[in-house]
């Protein structure tokens, strides 16, 4: 699960990490309020920061979502100085679609906007914690390059990214926190508080049950203060129940409706670009399967996966979230039979297509206990399905299908 940085700082401000303050709305009828609130502390310089989940906010172009063609205001984030100007940012941002390289061009509602303090600053960091599943420990990567896409600096100068692993059983160790203020070349007032910085922040991204902690930048104010200037959070969903109140901050508006929808069934769905629906039981299978349809020169439209029972229920489910993409020309259904027989899998696709009309092609393939009996079953049901003995020979059939219909 994600949450927006307004959300992230609240919860920062919790283990005393230094934040940049500020006061989120949504409504312009809310502004000068926050705005007195935050004059009241002593702040008068505003950043006013439109709140998506998606990168390249400052970057991106905020239009009339009534009329794509019409530019509102260029950039996602504004600083000023004026209380006049930040009003009119803000009265700009809210209800508009904001646009970034992340969101492609459908873009998003801004619904939120965080005023927020001006700070100076002399340098911009970049900070993460997350998990490296390749070892199974929580790495630590920092740069001097804050302000710029990770994965930017990942590409032209991976030399310039620190990394550090923790080990699980100790926890992070202040020698590491030194070792990666060494690294980013901080010295006197800085340094020390850098290292307070990173434990500090650790500990919000392990007792949180968090998956994902990116400050960037990180900066160094002019008095040597460090302090997040952004956050990005993203929560293990599993672990969810152990935090209700990090739970209470999902904003299902910025999540797809159709991942929304499968939830409620207990589906595992993520939407996709192609056009070949995909039902899978089991991840790694899903991946597999993806793979292959891509080998095949294909494109899947869809990560779905059933779990493991498979029945008439949650496989008319998954029709009903597939084929609510209208990119969907064709479904692939590729289960296999350990914990469900096949034979009850093949009667549940049977039941399903009936019950709920397909009318798209459908290529199946079914392997483990009783697949023989499942492909006499889906042969002779009078449906007009495919049936494959191979995962390979289910993509080409559904890709060779997806051809002549073009």
């Amino acid at each position: 699960m994600k949450i927006h940085e307004f959300q992230a700082k609240e919860l920062l401000k919790k283990y005393d990490v230094p934040i940049q303050d500020g006061i989120p709305i949504k409504n312009i009828s809310e502004f000068d309020d926050a705005i007195a609130k935050l004059q009241s502390r002593g702040i008068n310089q505003f950043v006013v920061k439109s709140q998506i989940h998606a990168g390249g906010r400052g970057k991106g172009k905020i239009y009339n979502p009534n009329n794509k063609e019409e530019l509102i205001l260029e950039g996602g984030v504004k600083f000023t100085t004026s209380v006049e100007k930040a009003k009119e940012y803000a009265s700009k941002m809210l209800g508009n679609l904001l646009v970034t390289h992340q969101t492609g061009p459908e873009g998003r509602i801004v619904k939120t906007v965080f005023i927020a303090e001006g700070l100076d600053y002399k340098k911009e960091l970049y900070l993460g914690i997350l998990l490296d599943r390749s070892v199974s420990k929580n790495v630590i990567m920092a740069s001097t390059e804050g302000g710029v896409e990770i994965e930017k600096v990942a590409e032209e100068t991976p030399e310039k990214i620190l990394k550090v692993w923790i080990d699980p059983a100790v926890g992070l160790q202040p020698y590491q926190a030194r070792e990666l203020s060494f690294g980013l070349q901080l010295n006197g007032t800085a340094f020390k508080n850098f290292i307070a910085f990173l434990m500090k922040l650790y500990k919000a991204y392990e007792e949180t049950d968090a998956s994902l902690l990116e400050i960037n930048p990180l900066i160094i104010t002019n008095d040597d203060r460090i302090v997040a200037l952004d956050a990005k959070m993203n929560f293990d969903d599993n672990a969810l129940y152990r935090h209700p109140e990090i739970a209470a901050y999902r904003d299902l508006d910025e999540e797809e409706p159709l991942e929304i929808e499968a939830s409620k069934y207990n589906l595992n769905y993520i939407k996709l670009d192609g056009n070949v629906g995909c039902m899978v039981n089991g991840a790694g299978l899903a991946m597999a399967t993806m793979d292959i349809i891509k080998l095949a020169g294909g494109e899947p439209a869809n990560f779905l996966d059933v779990g493991g029972t498979a029945n008439k229920e949650t496989v008319a489910n998954g029709f009903k979230i597939i084929l609510s993409d209208p990119n969907v020309k064709a479904i692939l259904i590729n289960i296999f039979g350990g914990i469900v027989r096949c034979d009850r899998v093949a009667q549940g696709v049977i039941d399903a297509v009936k019950e709920i009309n397909v009318t798209i092609p459908v290529v199946i393939r079914l392997e483990g206990t009783n697949a023989e009996l499942a492909k006499e079953m889906l042969e002779n049901s009078g449906l007009n399905f495919e049936v494959a003995s191979s995962l390979k020979e289910a993509a080409y059939k559904v890709t060779s299908i997806l051809s002549q219909k073009n």
